[in-house]
């Protein structure tokens, strides 16, 4: 078992953005365990990824759903905050994945952005387990973008 990686997601997202970043990684990550665990919304998610780091798992990606609703709103920069705070508590990998009703009036547009942002993100992660921190560095300034299509250099 090369480590441990979980997948946490919750039940008030209208796509199921864990089994799209789980598809990902198993493919991406061969030789890693991969919990899942949802949770019921992204108050919860801080909560949830500090316990699979105290589990044993190396990294987490962590896949929430924000209301279109002020209170939503709030509720996504407690979330915001938290998971900032279990990532330098920690000292671990934590891949936020965040995907705001208001992104878009059309539900097809929507889904799109949230299959596209699920997807990106989890080949993130996967980038930064296999390659470590400099990972990503030969993408710095590309504008590359999760959930639209990428905007480029400029």
């Amino acid at each position: 078992m090369k480590g441990c990686v979980a997948v946490i997601d919750t039940t008030f997202a209208r796509v199921d953005m864990g089994s799209i970043a789980l598809n990902v990684l198993k493919r991406k990550l061969p030789g890693y365990k991969l919990v899942r665990w949802t949770v019921p919304g992204i108050k919860d998610l801080p909560g949830a990824a500090m316990r699979a780091f105290r589990g044993g798992c190396d990294a987490a990606i962590t896949l929430g759903w924000v209301g279109r609703r002020e209170a939503d709103r709030l509720s996504y920069l407690a979330m915001s905050v938290g998971l900032i705070m279990v990532e330098i508590l920690s000292g671990k990998i934590l891949i936020d994945v965040t995907v705001h009703e208001d992104e878009a009036e059309d539900p097809v547009k929507l889904r799109e952005i949230a299959e596209d942002r699920a997807r990106k993100h989890a080949e993130n992660l996967a980038v930064l387990l296999k390659e470590g921190p400099e990972g990503l560095t030969k993408y710095a300034g590309k504008g590359l973008r999760q959930g639209y299509p990428h905007a480029g250099p400029l």
